[in-house]
């Protein structure tokens, strides 16, 4: 490389990761169609990543909304760690809080006395999975524990016969015990190693297709693009022996930003369970996201069993537990993940609603929606919101899904013209209730210089199709009586007022609507005109008599020509 073109960055640092050999992969042809088995690691991995770890009132919300969630395996902390942990697990056994559907999990590391701390922290639990691990990868074993790998092989098999001899004892004492094994930092360390001591860790542990083993394949740092984690697992299960008494977990990071494509794809190569926690809480840039993983799945047709209908409440306790804020972008979760600036956005999602309102269809499609945003508790009122940015779809959505008024389509280009002046001037964004003040200012409180009153019309004595109309009207404030002639009240009106302000526009189109029911409907008329000069605007009146609201849009249009 010449020093003109020597890069900006030290890549000469850096080298590019390795890919697997395995010219026969299966997994990109396949399907997510089916549902993992998930473990939530809130409790463990999520809390360590915390600038202020969980206190026990924290934990006990963590653990509640995990449950109410409906989420069956729960790793509650690493309890010969941590006092905290320890006293956390008592606690949830002895005040009788593990359902009997539930499993929970605790991590250690394979050392004799934290092993047996480990058990006496779960003496009396019902079901438990007691997940132990060693670090496997080259770099571990050269430069932490500077072992070859016999060395690191036999700690795994030493603390497997431990927890297995324990595990035994407890099994013995009525308590369901299940076993994990980790060779932490998988991504990094052979393959056939993995394999190799994962082999010996099971010929201890001796599982069977009716009692498993989880072995768990963490992406400890994430080193490499998805699809090699995902060749990393797929080698795995087809290499590991006596695969029908495995249960094949993973465990992504998100140190590259893609550890829920990592998860995915790991899923389709041959992962039954993944573990990681909500809204991808964890260390260094985080686990993997179940939130955005299950809704995903919930997003394609399929059913992610966890109870995702409330995403709001979801947040604002996770956002407690963790004392850190879930992004307004995060995926199906965030304040804005459905809300639409963008005008081109508004109008699609303004149309796609509509036809969702006319089909005779339950199936979900609109455009920018790829989920109904009600299913996760986020509501319509959300979804388009005025900014600079945004055109007439988003005013006319807002319009008329908050305050009932269905502009027709000149008037929505018009008014969102009035709307983008307000947005350029504050350069914010503006609410639903700052749009319609807007609307009212601009239209239907618009009683200057001109503001009807009242009206009476009679049959002309001399031709019995026109009628004769006396309008009562405020003049800058004065009252005062209009006599005119027309075809009807709303020609012999357009009369009156084109005689009193000397302009001579003419009506090009009328249409009004209903909003509200009952004693409580009131009619709102548009009504476009064309000035002399050839430009055309609209006027916008409101009352309970139809004819009253007509002649009101009327007097509304004479104003805004004369302020033009």
């Amino acid at each position: 490389m010449t020093q003109a073109s020597k890069s900006i960055m030290p890549v000469h640092k850096y080298k590019p990761f390795e890919p697997v050999k395995l010219d026969d992969r299966t997994w990109p042809g396949k399907t997510l169609d089916k549902t993992p088995t998930w473990c939530s690691v809130d409790l463990r991995d999520g809390n360590q990543a915390l600038i202020e770890p969980m206190g026990s009132d924290r934990k006990h919300r963590m653990y509640d909304l995990l449950i109410k969630m409906g989420y069956k395996e729960i790793e509650i902390g690493f309890p010969s760690a941590s006092q905290t942990d320890f006293d956390f697990c008592r606690e949830l056994i002895d005040q009788g809080k593990i359902p009997d559907d539930v499993t929970v999990q605790v991590l250690v590391q394979c050392r004799e006395h934290l092993i047996r701390r480990t058990f006496e922290a779960l003496e009396g639990a019902k079901n438990v999975i007691v997940h132990f691990y060693n670090s496997t990868s080259t770099i571990q074993r050269n430069v932490v524990f500077k072992q070859d790998r016999d060395g690191i092989k036999n700690i795994a098999v030493e603390g497997a016969k431990l927890v297995k001899t324990l595990g035994d004892e407890a099994r013995a004492k009525g308590m369901n015990v299940r076993y994990e094994y980790s060779p932490e930092s998988f991504t990094q360390t052979e393959l056939d190693y993995s394999v190799e001591i994962c082999e010996a860790v099971m010929e201890v542990m001796e599982p069977t297709a009716e009692d498993p083993i989880i072995l768990n394949l963490p992406a400890t740092v994430e080193v490499s693009t998805p699809n090699v984690y995902a060749d990393q697992i797929e080698f795995f299960h087809r290499t590991i022996k006596n695969r029908e008494a495995v249960i094949l977990s993973i465990h992504p990071h998100n140190d590259r930003g893609t550890g829920v494509a990592a998860a995915e794809f790991a899923l389709l190569a041959g992962g039954d369970r993944i573990e990681g926690t909500l809204f991808g809480n964890g260390e260094r840039t985080g686990n993997v996201d179940l939130i955005t993983l299950g809704m995903n799945l919930v997003s394609q047709g399929v059913d992610a069993g966890i109870d995702f209908h409330n995403l709001p409440e979801i947040v604002k306790a996770v956002e407690y537990c963790n004392q850190l804020p879930v992004h307004p972008r995060h995926p199906y979760a965030g304040d804005l993940v459905f809300t639409a600036f963008s005008g081109s956005h508004q109008d699609a999602i303004k149309k796609g609603l509509h036809a969702i309102e006319q089909a005779n269809s339950d199936m979900w499609d609109v455009p920018y929606l790829p989920i109904d945003p009600e299913d996760v508790g986020a509501s319509y009122e959300a979804v388009i919101r005025v900014n600079s940015q945004s055109g007439k779809g988003g005013v006319a959505y807002i319009m008329e899904t908050d305050h009932g008024i269905r502009m027709p389509r000149k008037l929505q280009i018009e008014f969102s013209g009035v709307v983008q002046k307000v947005t350029d001037s504050s350069g914010k964004e503006v609410t639903s209730q700052d749009i319609f003040d807007t609307f009212n200012s601009e239209y239907l409180n618009n009683t200057t210089p001109y503001g009807f009153v009242s009206h009476r019309t009679v049959p002309d004595t001399h031709a019995s199709e026109v009628r004769e109309i006396t309008a009562t009207v405020t003049k800058n404030g004065e009252e005062v009586e209009l006599l005119g002639k027309g075809n009807g009240p709303v020609d012999a009106y357009m009369n009156v007022m084109k005689a009193e302000t000397g302009i001579e526009a003419k009506l090009l189109d009328y249409s009004e609507h209903a909003t509200g029911s009952g004693a409580d409907a009131t009619a709102v008329a548009y009504i476009e005109m064309r000035t002399p000069d050839g430009k055309t605007l609209h006027g916008v009146g409101r009352d309970p008599n139809i004819v009253s609201a007509s002649l009101k849009a009327i007097t509304c249009a004479f104003n805004r020509i004369i302020a033009d």
